[in-house]
């Protein structure tokens, strides 16, 4: 039964999962449909939770800055903790770890961004060096193969540093492997189905955590400040055990690579869709590499300043495209008590203690007001005038929030700068170094598992072609 205030229901017809397996199916379009009937806020019933969602774009804002009654970290703390087997950090047992650990990420920002950042350029030259080695005439690849193979060694020898045996590429690879097979359950985990239900995911979870035993870990060279601190922090609490530390840093590793390889691969697949935005790209870097002096090719060492990454606005917007189109995050917040949240025009949502509420920013990502036929690529559509542009509009309003692949608010990914740049440099070096096209026509889409999680994988894999430009 409802109080006044509250926004109208949906019940499903199975009382514990309510509307879960619709919801599954698709999300978004079910989200349109209800937006339709009852209007822009409302409750559904999912496996026992009351979720409500809030569709307006312009109420966002209310949601997001009211990070005191409404909670992420202790639902994100339950959720990690399940998913990647460690002890959750709300427990008690271990005072300020969260706040410690949300210090470290001032490694990602700043001066310490960009010398992470000129390592990781460093280790993708080296990868796609050895890739050009091997590159004599035209090599055929699968797309998601190739972004999955080059992104995780570059990201893994950035953050965690480098195998010294001989044989380092295939110590990764093989990490890579196990990490792609636990990355195919991480929905299930998500949804907290028990790992046991999952077939060889615990097997293979357990396995990937042993990677990062201390005593594997002190072996590599040259690993990341982000990654050193976390490593200092973890030794001063004594409960933590030597398995849970190493749990820390593997779903430090997924929390690095598990949305960036699909967000590179959608990237690079939509830029071979559209010759014109590749030949815009591809002119744009070439023309930084003439202004700076620089030359492509293998045995050159290309390098970038964060304001010469920054001022490549037709690959920033080619990859924000990308971004809007595949990205599909459910931004959640747990309401604290029982407390009326107070939105624009006067609008008033009565919520109760542990009601979640939910942005959805696919609905926005999609919306036709907003973005001119939102289901065409448009590799310009962050561009005005040669200049970013970072206004848009909805019914003649301004919008605050109008791309949002990474959260918002306090559940924004502290990543984020990262992640870009290492997607910028991953296409820079790949469209600077090779001629590339796609080797079969076919279109690819999204696979809609992933929905509410972050960036949607593809539903298949596609060959293309690549080989040294001339």
């Amino acid at each position: 039964n409802r109080k006044s205030g509250e926004p109208p229901l949906i019940n499903g017809w199975i009382p514990y999962l309510g509307k879960a397996l619709i919801f599954r199916k698709d999300a978004y379009k079910f989200l349109l449909d209800q937006q339709k009937k009852l209007g822009d806020i409302f409750t559904v019933r999912i496996a026992g939770r009351y979720i409500t969602f809030v569709m307006d774009p312009f109420q966002y804002v209310y949601v997001i800055r009211n990070s005191k009654q409404l909670e992420f970290h202790e639902f994100a703390d339950k959720m990690a903790s399940k998913t990647f087997d460690y002890p959750p950090l709300s427990k008690g047992n271990f005072p300020d770890l969260k706040e410690n650990l949300h210090r470290v990420y001032q490694y990602l920002q700043g001066k310490p961004l960009d010398i992470l950042s000129d390592h990781m350029m460093k280790n993708l030259q080296d990868i796609f060096e050895w890739k050009c080695s091997q590159a004599t005439d035209w090599e055929t690849e699968k797309m998601y193969k190739f972004c999955c193979s080059v992104m995780f060694e570059a990201s893994f020898v950035t953050l965690y540093g480098r195998v010294p045996a001989a044989d380092g590429h295939k110590v990764i690879s093989e990490i890579r492997d196990k990490f792609i097979k636990f990355d195919a359950s991480f929905p299930y985990l998500a949804a907290n189905i028990p790992i046991e239900l999952l077939g060889a995911t615990k097997k293979v979870r357990k396995e990937l955590i042993h990677n990062f035993l201390l005593q594997n870990m002190t072996k590599w060279l040259g690993g990341s400040k982000v990654v050193q601190a976390r490593q200092d922090l973890f030794e001063k609490y004594e409960l933590l055990g030597d398995y849970d530390k190493a749990a820390h840093h593997f779903a430090f590793l997924w929390a690095s690579v598990g949305n960036t390889i699909p967000a590179t691969f959608w990237a690079m697949y939509y830029l071979l869709r559209h010759p014109e935005a590749l030949a815009a790209v591809r002119d744009e870097i070439d023309h930084l590499l003439q202004s700076t002096g620089q030359k492509r090719g293998p045995a050159y060492d290309i390098h970038l300043t964060r304001e010469q990454l920054d001022n490549l606005v037709y690959l920033e917007s080619a990859l924000n495209e990308s971004l809007r189109m595949c990205s599909s995050s459910m931004n959640i917040r747990i309401s604290q008590e029982d407390f009326v949240l107070k939105l624009e025009g006067n609008q008033e949502v009565g919520l109760r203690k542990g009601d979640w509420i939910a942005l959805y920013p696919q609905v926005l990502h999609m919306d036709p007001e907003v973005y001119e036929d939102p289901k065409e690529y448009k590799f310009d559509r962050y561009i005005e005038n040669g200049k970013k542009k970072t206004t848009f509009y909805k019914g003649g309003r301004k919008l605050k929030y109008f791309l949002m692949p990474f959260g918002s608010g306090i559940s924004m990914c502290p990543g984020r700068f990262f992640a870009m740049n290492e997607m910028k440099m991953f296409l820079f070096l790949l469209l600077a170094h090779f001629d590339v096209e796609l080797a079969e026509n076919k279109a690819v889409r999204l696979d809609n598992s992933r929905m509410g999680l972050g960036i949607l994988l593809p539903d298949a894999d596609i060959a293309f072609r690549y080989k040294l430009r001339s």
